[in-house]
């Protein structure tokens, strides 16, 4: 009997102690916890200088568009696209026929005006010296008052039709002067040294004229010497932007060579300062953000054409010798529950003071002064629950979440303004990992930069 009894005594013992093992065991991988693998920088002191990027072309600073104000053949065209012209060179001339012979018309007129003229002065002569010695006659009762009167109107007639004759010659003249205009323009010549940087129109081909309004373009000059850069920049970035801020331009042409440029103008409306056409189309469309034309003066001197995509790079505002992280380390995550909480409480309508609503409002009132609590306890709870910026702090193998508010950016580094110190180790890489995966407390292994596992990181995200 005594054998069962203490077989029975083993195998109890043993399940316990098997079921400890089991418990321990369990403890023990509940205890174990993830470990990220992230890159870590120090916080440190930089110069970072924010900019502006923005698209558009390359046109010169000064081009003319040469239109034709007359109507015509075009008979000379001395030039091609492309060619070299200096100011007062001839660019085109129209068929001056018809105006040649508006010119002579109006001369005849003017003569025959100027014959009239003549003829006048010489009537108001006569008729002037009648009535001086008719007008002494009278007054010696020499002449009857009929015959006296009928001089001195003839003497006022003359001098009418002097004063006519005058208009006449006046208006003449201002024909001969406007028929003389329109045959000048028949002839078209440079108003500046430039390039004939655009041709649209052939010889042989007709143009037509209108002194109200633009007429035919017959081509453009350029001074290619000086060129600038016209960019489209959005609503968010223009107020960032002033005259005289330096930029840098990349030239599709000129591949990875940087150009410098200074701001010399800004658009004080979407279609200022002569917007592109794809400007005020895009601006003028809904669905798409509006943009301010930005022109940028090119320092140096290069066979740039107009038409020529750039991108400029508009250095905006600077910091000098300020505490920096890489600009990925600087994510963002909803505020702690117990800041939740604390907001909460400072909104509940069951707060009193003498400053509440509830307290000073009437009985009679209660019922608007519990909305007015209700209304503004939301809004502080929805403030509360806005994601806050953060970075991840290095703490042993762990790492503790700090909030931070940051300054201006550059291309690699955020300015952090508060909540860090000079020196300390934050995380910088994954982006993955910084963005989703690390939370206050997680524990971590600090991994080098170009490892096999940091190289895989851009594929998970």
């Amino acid at each position: 009997m005594a054998n069962p009894k203490k077989r029975k005594k083993v195998l109890v013992f043993s399940g316990i102690g098997a079921v400890l093992v089991i418990l321990t065991l369990v403890a023990i991988f509940k205890k174990r916890e993830p470990v990220i693998t992230v890159l870590t920088e120090k916080v440190m002191r930089t110069n970072i200088t924010e900019t502006v990027v923005a698209n558009g072309r390359i046109q010169p600073v000064l081009q003319v568009m040469i239109s034709a104000e007359v109507s015509g053949e075009i008979t000379e065209l001395p030039v091609k696209e492309g060619q070299n012209v200096k100011k007062g060179d001839l660019l085109v001339k129209i068929k001056p026929d018809v105006y040649i012979a508006a010119v002579n018309q109006a001369k005849a007129l003017c003569e025959s005006a100027l014959a009239g003229q003549a003829q006048a002065v010489a009537n108001l002569e006569k008729a002037k010296a009648d009535y001086i010695r008719n007008k002494d006659l009278f007054e010696h009762k020499l002449l009857s008052e009929s015959d006296y009167i009928g001089y001195k109107a003839a003497y006022e007639v003359a001098k009418a039709q002097l004063e006519s004759s005058l208009d006449q010659v006046e208006n003449a003249k201002a024909q001969v002067a406007s028929a003389q205009d329109s045959l000048d323009k028949t002839t078209i010549t440079s108003p500046l040294t430039g390039t004939v940087s655009k041709l649209s129109l052939q010889l042989g081909e007709r143009v037509a004229g209108n002194t109200m309004m633009a007429g035919t373009e017959i081509m453009t000059v350029a001074d290619l010497n000086n060129m600038e850069a016209r960019v489209d920049v959005g609503e968010v970035d223009v107020i960032l932007l002033a005259k005289g801020q330096k930029a840098n331009l990349e030239v599709d042409a000129f591949g990875d060579r940087k150009f410098n440029g200074t701001v010399t103008d800004i658009a004080n409306s979407s279609g200022g300062i002569a917007a592109s056409s794809s400007s005020s189309s895009s601006s003028s469309s809904s669905g798409d953000a509006t943009k301010f034309q930005v022109k940028i003066r090119i320092d140096e001197k290069e066979s740039f054409r107009p038409g020529m995509s750039v991108t400029a790079e508009i250095e905006t505002r600077s910091r000098t010798n300020v505490l920096s992280v890489p600009v990925q380390s600087v994510t963002t995550r909803p505020p702690k529950p117990k800041e939740l909480a604390s907001a909460g409480k400072s909104g509940k309508s069951g707060d009193k003071g003498t400053n509440h609503p509830a307290a000073v409002d009437p009985p009679t009132n209660s019922a608007s002064a519990t909305t007015n609590v209700v209304t503004e306890a939301g809004k502080r709870s929805s403030e509360a629950r806005k994601p806050i910026e953060v970075v991840f702090v290095v703490d042993g193998d762990h790492v503790k979440m700090v909030p931070v508010k940051r300054g201006i950016n550059d291309d690699a580094n955020s300015e952090i303004i508060e909540g860090l110190s000079e020196g300390q180790e934050v995380v910088s890489g994954g982006y993955k990992v910084i963005s989703r995966e690390l939370e206050d407390g997680k524990k971590i292994r600090k991994d080098k930069p170009g490892s096999k596992t940091n190289e895989k990181k851009p594929e998970q995200n």
